[in-house]
């Protein structure tokens, strides 16, 4: 197989913004595009291949034909024929609902064997005041959070932090979260699109109707733990992997290069993902299959590649994810 790259699936947001078509150099008639969804295995929204032999395919149909050849053994062992991870770009224009996800026990009991969500955020660009809720600063009750909801309090107990290009945030299943306005990331999550939402300040979604609350459901799933720091710190060097998130779900680094770099992937049991976030390169597998890559792509990588050389045009920033 080949470097595979895939349609985006757009999605228009009450709170969405108008950056991501021109991030990612495309048109499009849709307003409001909150969500550009890069690779995902979401039943409904599998993405489509839209380069070489397999143009036209689901990422679906290719697990079901190359199986651990295309996500890797284990992968293949615990997840079948459904992608593990989804992989977005996010414009928030306003300010996101603040929401929760639910564990993988708490997602299987209510939502018919289901995955929870866990997922990172990466800040890619940023508008003057952007911002992002993350966490509970302020040790609060079940009994409390549902008060503090009804009397439109809830934000003063959450952590609201300034955003920079370049910040990182890992979010476990269960921490309380909303990205804020100005602020355009890319996503890495579990393949799972269950979200509780828990307050919308009082707005109405593109239908002209207040949007569903699941105050209640939210209440059971929510982590109350106060943590000392909900931004994730990490070094960043030229020409090296930077590691930014390494757990059960995902591995995540960040890579800025000026010069050619090999991807040595003979010992990984499993796909990779690059997403490019800054300039381009040509990356180029151990079979010499080459594919351009730039701002606003995403590649999918085969488990079956042993090795990827990596050529920037001049400067090029990625992501790379994985799953152990």
């Amino acid at each position: 197989m080949y470097p595979l790259k895939f349609r985006p699936i757009l999605k228009s947001m009450v709170w969405g913004g108008e950056k991501i078509a021109p991030f990612k150099s495309i048109s499009t008639d849709q307003h409001n595009i909150g969500e550009s969804w890069e690779l995902s295995g979401v039943k409904g929204n599998e993405s489509v291949v839209a380069n070489g032999e397999y143009a036209g395919r689901t990422i679906t149909d290719l697990i079901k034909e190359f199986k651990d050849k295309l996500i890797g053994k284990s992968n293949y062992e615990k997840t079948g024929e459904q992608f593990p991870l989804l992989i977005k770009f996010i414009d928030a224009k306003q300010d996101l609902s603040i929401q929760v996800h639910p564990n993988d026990e708490l997602a299987a009991r209510r939502h018919n064997g289901s995955k929870g969500k866990t997922e990172m955020w990466y800040v890619v660009e940023t508008d003057p005041g952007a911002h992002l809720m993350a966490g509970l600063k302020k040790s609060i009750t079940p009994e409390e959070y549902v008060e503090r909801v009804n009397n439109n309090t809830i934000t003063d107990v959450l952590e609201d932090f300034s955003l920079q290009p370049g910040d990182v945030f890992f979010l476990p299943a269960g921490r309380i979260h909303s990205i804020g306005s100005g602020s355009f990331i890319a996503e890495i999550q579990q393949t799972s699109d269950i979200t509780y939402r828990i307050y919308d300040f009082g707005r109405l979604g593109l239908d002209g109707k207040p949007r569903e609350l699941h105050t209640e459901l939210a209440k059971d799933a929510i982590d109350y733990k106060v943590y000392p720091d909900y931004k994730t710190s990490y070094q960043k060097d030229k020409n090296k992997e930077n590691v930014l998130v390494d757990c059960n779900y995902f591995t995540t680094s960040l890579y800025d290069l000026d010069k050619e770099y090999d991807l040595d992937l003979k010992a990984l049991d499993s796909f990779l993902i690059i997403i490019c976030i800054e300039g381009g390169a040509v990356i180029t597998d151990n079979e010499g299959h080459s594919e351009t890559v730039r701002k606003g792509e995403t590649v999918l990588i085969p488990a079956s590649t042993e090795d990827v050389k990596v050529v920037p045009e001049g400067n090029v920033q990625f992501l790379t994810s994985y799953v152990k």
